[in-house]
C-alpha cells in the first residue's frame, strides 16, 4: 500500500491551488451580461484573490520552523522557503491591489487577470521549494504560461500582443534550454533529486565531474539566467516591459525575479555547491555584463517602463554578486537585496500608474516635467525610490547594496566589487535624472488630479518602508540569516 506523503510543508501551495480553481468557476459561471457587470465581476474575484494571497501568508507562517521534506523529496519546506515565499506573496497581492483601477480604465477588467497571477504565484511558490530539478522544472512552467498570457492581456493593443508573443517564443527556447540541461544532468549523474546530486558531488576533488555533466549545469544557467533576466538573456525585457499593461509590468519587475533569483541560489549552492569552481566564473561574467548594460542602456531611454527594465536587469546583476561567493553571506545579502527591491519597484511603479492625462497613460519620462507642483507627494515618493535605488545613504537601497558588496569584498574579489561600485554611480545618472525632470524642469501638461487613494497608499507605504530601513533592519536581516542558514545545513 502507498505511503500518503506527508501535505503539511505543502498547505499553502495546496489551499491557493484549491481556491484558485474555485475563483475561476466562480467567474466562469458567472452571468456577465453587460461591461459593468464584468466589472463588477473583476472587482468580486480581485479581492478574494487578494484574501487568498494573504491567507497564504499565513498558512507560510504557519508551517515555518524545522525544515520538512515530501512528495518523495521532490518538495521542501524551509526558512530560506519561507523567506522567498512571504515576498512573492506580498508582490503578488500589492500587484492586484494596484491594478484594479488602471484595469477598468483601460477597459480590459476580466476577472481571469486575477486567476492568471495566482497561478502564477503558485507556481513561483512551488519553484522555490524545489529539492528535484523536475519539480523545479514543473514549477517554472507553471509560472511562464500564466505570464505569457498576462504580458498580452490588453489584446487590441499591438505592443502588448507583440510583447506577449516575444516573452513567449524566447521563453520557450530558455524552456528548452533548461530542460535540455536537467537531462544531461540526469544522464550523467544518474539522479535529479538535489540531496543526492548534493551527496554525488562532494567528493568533486577525489572524482572530478564529467564534461557533459559540466555542459549540462551551463544549460541549467542559461535557462535560469533568461528567468532573472540576466545578460545576454535579457533581450526580451525592454519590449515586454514596455508592451506589457503597467501593472503586469510591476509584477514582472518583482515576482517572478524574486522567485528566480531564489531558484538560482537553491540550484547552485545546493546540489551543485561543491562544483562552485565549474560555474563561479560564468556568474561573474552573467553578473558584470548585466550590472554594465543595465547601468550604460538606460542613459538613452526616453520611455520610463523601458529604462526600469534596463534598471531591474543592472539588479539582477548587483544580486548575482552575492551568489558569486556561494557562501551564507552572499546568499544573505541576496536576500536582503530582493526583500527591499520589492518595495523599491512596486512603489516606483505606483507612481508610474499615476501618469496620466485624461484617458491616455503616458510614459515618457519627458511627462513628468514638473510633477513635484501638480503631485507634490507623488513627486517625492518617486524622488525617494529613485534615490533608494541609487543607493544613496540612508535609504534602504543603500544598505541593500552594502550587505551584498560587503559579501563579496570579505570574499576577496575585489576587481568584482569596483565593478559594481563603478556600475552604480553611473546608473545614479538616470535615477537622479527622474529626479531632475520631476522637480527642475519646466512644467508641461499636468497629469490628471487627485490619483487613486488606494495607489496612494501604496506608494506612500512602500515609501516609509524604504526610508525607516535603517530604524529597524533586523525585520529583514535577521529573517535572511537564519534562512540562509539553513541552506547551507548539509
Amino acid at each position: 500500500m502507498t505511503e500518503v506523503p506527508n501535505m503539511v510543508p505543502a498547505l499553502p501551495e495546496i489551499f491557493v491551488a484549491g481556491v484558485g480553481m474555485a475563483l475561476l468557476m466562480l467567474g466562469v459561471f458567472q452571468k456577465v451580461s453587460d461591461s459593468a457587470q464584468e466589472i463588477r465581476t473583476s472587482r468580486l474575484i480581485s479581492r478574494l484573490g487578494m484574501v487568498t494571497l494573504v491567507l497564504a501568508m499565513v498558512l507560510v507562517a504557519a508551517v515555518a520552523g524545522s525544515t520538512m521534506v515530501t512528495f518523495g523529496g521532490m518538495f521542501i519546506s524551509d526558512p530560506f522557503a519561507v523567506f522567498f515565499k512571504v515576498l512573492i506573496l506580498m508582490a503578488s497581492t500589492l500587484t492586484l491591489v494596484i491594478s484594479q483601477d488602471y484595469m477598468e480604465r483601460q477597459n480590459i477588467s476580466r476577472f481571469e487577470y486575477v486567476i492568471l497571477i495566482i497561478f502564477a504565484t503558485l507556481g513561483m511558490m512551488l519553484m522555490v521549494s524545489a529539492n528535484n530539478l523536475l519539480s523545479l522544472y514543473l514549477g517554472l512552467e507553471m509560472q511562464s504560461l500564466s505570464l505569457y498570457v498576462i504580458a498580452s492581456f490588453n489584446r487590441d493593443d499591438e505592443r502588448s500582443t507583440e510583447a506577449g508573443l516575444k516573452y513567449f517564443v524566447l521563453g520557450a527556447v530558455a524552456s528548452g534550454m533548461l530542460l535540455y540541461g536537467i537531462s544531461l544532468v540526469y544522464g550523467f549523474s544518474g539522479t535529479t533529486d538535489f540531496k543526492t546530486l548534493g551527496a554525488l558531488f562532494a567528493d568533486s576533488q577525489v572524482s572530478p565531474p564529467s564534461i557533459g555533466l559540466i555542459i549540462g549545469i551551463i544549460f541549467v544557467l542559461s535557462g535560469l539566467s533568461f528567468k532573472v533576466s540576466a545578460v545576454p538573456f535579457h533581450m526580451w525585457t525592454p519590449d515586454v516591459y514596455e508592451g506589457a499593461p503597467t501593472p503586469v509590468t510591476a509584477f514582472f519587475s518583482v515576482g517572478p525575479k524574486i522567485a528566480a533569483i531564489a531558484l538560482f541560489a537553491r540550484v547552485m549552492v545546493g546540489p551543485f555547491g561543491d562544483l562552485v569552481e565549474h560555474w563561479q566564473q560564468i556568474i561573474i561574467l552573467i553578473s558584470i555584463a548585466s550590472m554594465l548594460v543595465g547601468a550604460f542602456a538606460a542613459i538613452n531611454q526616453t520611455n520610463i517602463k523601458r529604462m526600469m527594465a534596463y534598471s531591474s536587469i543592472g539588479h539582477v546583476g548587483y544580486a548575482l554578486t552575492g551568489l558569486v561567493v556561494a557562501n551564507e553571506a552572499g546568499v544573505r545579502g541576496i536576500m536582503i537585496y530582493m526583500a527591499i527591491y520589492l518595495f523599491m519597484n512596486i512603489g516606483a511603479f505606483a507612481c508610474i500608474l499615476t501618469m496620466r492625462r485624461g484617458d491616455r497613460m503616458v510614459e515618457n519620462i519627458s511627462d513628468l516635467s514638473g510633477m513635484s507642483k501638480s503631485h507634490p507627494m507623488v513627486a517625492a515618493a518617486l524622488a525617494i525610490f529613485m534615490f533608494s535605488m541609487a543607493g544613496l545613504p540612508p535609504l534602504a537601497g543603500f544598505f541593500s547594496k552594502l550587505y551584498i558588496f560587503l559579501a563579496v569584498i570579505e570574499s576577496k574579489f575585489y576587481g568584482l566589487a569596483l565593478i559594481a561600485v563603478l556600475s552604480s554611480v553611473i546608473s545614479a545618472f538616470y535615477y537622479l535624472r527622474i529626479v531632475k525632470v520631476v522637480y527642475f524642469d519646466e512644467q508641461g501638461d499636468p497629469l490628471d488630479k487627485p490619483i487613486n487613494s488606494i495607489l496612494g497608499f501604496v506608494i506612500a507605504g512602500c515609501a516609509v518602508i524604504i526610508v525607516l530601513f535603517f530604524a529597524l533592519p533586523n525585520v529583514i536581516v535577521d529573517s535572511a540569516s537564519i534562512a540562509a542558514f539553513t541552506l547551507f545545513e548539509r
